[in-house]
């Protein structure tokens, strides 16, 4: 059987390679191509993740000192995956006021 240390430093290696790719999807973004590549490994690391986080959960080890949190945090990965294979080409989603422009609406208004 494996060692549980193992697989919870693999549930956080996994955690922290999504979380630094999903951090420079701006920047592989300027080319549809790397986007691309990158939203499906941010989404097969995502899964594996949840996956790992399951194991965890069963081989009863813990996560940061809880051995609650490896199951919602895996459902929460494959929440995250989907999210990460949805493109919305700089669409604006939120329909909030956009702080770059309201600087501009108050001198066009003067």
């Amino acid at each position: 059987m494996v060692e549980v240390t193992l697989i919870e430093t693999l549930a956080e290696s996994l955690c922290g390679v999504a979380a630094v790719l999903f951090t420079f999807i701006a920047t592989l973004s300027r080319s549809p191509s790397a986007e691309r590549v990158a939203q499906n490994i941010i989404a097969v690391v995502l899964v594996i993740a949840a996956g790992v986080l399951w194991w965890l959960s069963l081989a009863g080890g813990e996560l940061w000192g809880s051995n609650y949190l490896p199951r919602p945090l895996s459902l929460f990965c494959v929440l995250i995956a989907v999210a990460a294979r949805m493109n919305i080409k700089g669409t604006n989603v939120s329909f909030g006021a956009n702080p770059h422009s309201i600087g501009r609406v108050d001198d066009e208004s003067e």
